[in-house]
């Protein structure tokens, strides 16, 4: 092969530019692998739930669309300030995330809470009693539980694979492709 100027500048820029390319979809690929390690590992590991928030009652630490991580606390270790996330009635599958505003005993030593979201003027009306408890906010990950909404039941047997297979295939790609321009290298030297 016969090298000239004109050629060796087109390939090092050609070089610069797959080497940024490459960054752009390693780090891409890295942010992936890290939610996906906050939002489903990390929960199933530790025994925690992740759940989406669906409205704007605690914008703005938690807006709409905004995937928390819920783990379990002593009822005796909850204190005003923790976020809490309830069943609206005992029961009832429905949850509500909001914060704890005050910490009531009873006589038989139970615990009541007052919560409240936070973009709310007043209270939630009612105690959250410890029956309906499921834990507290233990971290967010903004815009992710659009997604998990998104991406439910039929549609997750599907696209997890799709996904799973496609960025598979591309480090596969990647790997070869640097293998194959190192040996393009050795031989031209």
């Amino acid at each position: 092969m016969i090298t000239t100027p004109e050629t060796r500048e087109s390939s090092g820029l050609a070089g610069v530019l797959r080497a940024v390319g490459t960054g752009l979809m390693t780090g891409l690929l890295c942010v992936i692998v890290l939610i996906g390690a906050a939002a489903i590992v990390v929960p199933a590991v530790t025994g925690s739930t992740a759940l989406t928030v669906m409205t704007s009652s605690m914008e703005p630490a938690y807006p709409a669309g905004t995937l928390v991580v819920v783990r379990p606390k002593e009822v005796n270790e909850i204190t005003p300030g923790d976020v809490l996330t309830y069943q609206l009635r005992s029961g009832d599958p429905t949850l509500v995330t909001h914060r704890v505003t005050e910490q009531h005993r009873t006589a038989d030593g139970g615990y009541l809470f007052v919560t409240q979201g936070d973009a709310n003027p007043s209270p939630d009306p009612g105690f959250v009693r410890e029956v309906q408890l499921r834990g507290t906010v233990w971290y967010a990950i903004p815009w992710v539980g659009w997604v998990t909404q998104v991406i439910t039941g039929d549609v997750r047997a599907i696209v997890i694979p799709i996904v799973a297979g496609a960025l598979g295939t591309y480090a596969v790609w990647m790997i070869v492709a640097g293998l194959r321009e190192r040996a393009r290298d050795r031989a031209a030297r």
